[in-house]
């Protein structure tokens, strides 16, 4: 299901998809990354994979792709936007456990949102290869942020991702209690293997540890 969701005066309204299950476990606010929009093959094949996991999804474009631009939004109109976002999700999905969630970016300005504003009733954070430095820039500043979190934190990574040297994001969940790594051999930055793409991997491993977090409450 397609929908409009205005954010601000300056910022305008973003596009909305949903996908739900017929007895949602929980629900994700599905961000997507820098280099495409919520309608991507991999976010698509994501949100169809949790769907068959009974979580439902939704998914939103951030502002600079409803505009056509490449360049990225500034992290206050990416937070801004993701704060709206999970405030409609929350208000549609009464009652249904949310997740904040994304791919690279989107999980990143997730994260990065949630350490600022603590909203509550999120019962975890989910992300789709953590953008940890620049390729070729091993570094963990980007990460920074996440020791002010207290929920449940899923990293699902790819060894050969090159915006997260392995070693790096290793250490970085050591030093979260909140925090689950979970490795995929041989998968890149688009959780390839080769050339086969690994979503219902992804979304296998989602409703494990969902459904792990959600007993825990």
């Amino acid at each position: 299901m397609k929908s409009r969701v205005f954010i601000s005066e300056t910022i305008g309204h973003v596009s909305t998809i949903t996908e739900v299950p017929s007895s949602p476990l929980a629900v994700m606010v599905l961000a997507h990354g820098a280099g495409a929009g919520m309608e991507h093959r991999f976010m698509e094949n994501l949100a169809i994979a949790l769907k068959e996991q009974s979580i439902a999804s939704v998914r939103f474009n951030f502002p600079f792709v409803e505009k056509g631009s490449r360049r990225p939004d500034v992290s206050a109109v990416a937070e801004k936007t993701v704060d709206v976002i999970l405030s409609y999700v929350q208000k549609e999905f009464a009652g249904t456990p949310v997740f904040l969630s994304g791919k690279s970016f989107g999980g990143r300005m997730s994260s990065q949102y949630f350490s600022k504003k603590q909203p509550s009733g999120v019962a975890g954070i989910i992300f789709y290869g953590f953008p940890l430095h620049p390729a070729g820039q091993p570094g963990t500043q980007r990460a920074d942020h996440l020791r002010s979190i207290a929920i449940p934190m899923l990293f699902l990574q790819g060894t050969r991702d090159a915006l997260a040297d392995l070693t790096l994001i290793e250490n970085v969940c050591k030093g979260l209690p909140s925090a689950t790594l979970i490795k995929f051999d041989g998968a890149d930055h688009s959780f390839k293997i080769k050339k086969n793409e690994i979503t219902d991997e992804l979304a296998t491993q989602t409703a494990q540890w969902t459904r792990g977090v959600l007993l825990k409450q």
